[in-house]
């Protein structure tokens, strides 16, 4: 067996369809922390309710929330991977098979920013961001659908040699201008540096990262403390019920750039909604969150 456009479409599906229905482990696991050190009644009581949701979502094979998002996939592409056929087009089909057999169904949130007209498919949709990795036969497909909570307060600011008290400030600025409206507690993605697309792609890409993995770059391992802190001190709590966790996590990515550096901000709600495949040269198919 090869790695097929049938193949490929039928990940695509898959992909969309698991990342509706299930909450990663670590997101769990996160929940589970943050409910049994939380100190407000409340919001103890509403993490309650998100790990049952999570785990009747799973037995009942339904949707975690009803804003199914946009489709947005990240394929990294090996460099000596054997290709025969559209992958996009493949991805773009399994989609589609996806929205006319799902069940229960998905509600139309593709949106024409023009028209405001909702369907399931528009321009440019899905959402793929393509990278070629080097020294490998194989390609890894993660889908990260956006819906409303974790798409509408994602932002981004350009600033001229900024210290790291600036960027961090800048971070909190958003933070507070989201308040609970993404459906807390969060996973906030962090981008600085790079481009002005860049730095977005990066924050995107740091919100893919498993809760409770350390960051690489000890500056970045130390930012990423203190913004956690800071954003659990703001006290907005579980779907702004109050209490101690804003955020699961806070991730930052980062690239060199010009003396003029983008910051891009973006949140995950709590249900941390991604699934990734990774397809060998042989057809072969491994899942993970």
């Amino acid at each position: 067996m090869a790695i097929t456009y049938e193949l490929v479409k039928s990940v695509a599906a898959q992909l969309y369809e698991a990342a509706l229905k299930k909450v990663p482990e670590d997101t769990k696991d996160a929940l589970r922390r943050a409910h049994d050190s939380e100190t407000k009644e409340v919001s103890k009581k509403t993490l309650a309710f998100m790990l049952r949701s999570a785990i009747a979502s799973e037995e009942r094979d339904h949707l975690v929330c009803s804003d199914a998002g946009i489709p947005v996939y990240f394929v990294k592409i090996g460099a000596n991977a054997p290709l025969g056929f559209d992958i996009r087009q493949a991805i773009s089909d399994g989609f589609d098979h996806l929205v006319e057999t799902i069940k229960p169904p998905i509600l139309k949130h593709v949106t024409n920013p023009l028209t405001l007209e909702r369907g399931y498919k528009g321009k440019e949709m899905p959402i793929i961001s393509f990278d070629v990795v080097a020294g490998t036969d194989t390609i890894e497909i993660m889908c990260q659908p956006k819906a409303l909570g974790s798409g509408r307060w994602a932002a981004l600011e350009i600033f001229s040699f900024p210290s790291l008290e600036t960027i961090e400030t800048y971070v909190m600025q958003c933070v507070m201008k989201a308040g609970s409206q993404h459906c807390p507690p969060v996973v906030l993605g962090v981008g600085i540096g790079g481009t002005f697309d860049y730095a977005a792609k990066l924050a995107k890409e740091a919100t893919l990262r498993p809760l409770g993995s350390v960051n690489p770059e000890p500056i970045l391992r130390d930012m990423e403390e203190r913004l956690t802190r800071a954003v659990n001190a703001t006290g907005f709590g579980p779907m702004g019920t109050g209490g101690d966790t804003t955020a699961l996590g806070v991730h930052v990515g980062y690239a060199a750039s010009h003396g003029f550096v983008p910051v891009a901000v973006c949140f995950n709600c709590w249900i941390n909604r991604r699934m990734g495949a990774r397809i060998g040269a042989n057809g072969s198919v491994t899942l993970y969150e």
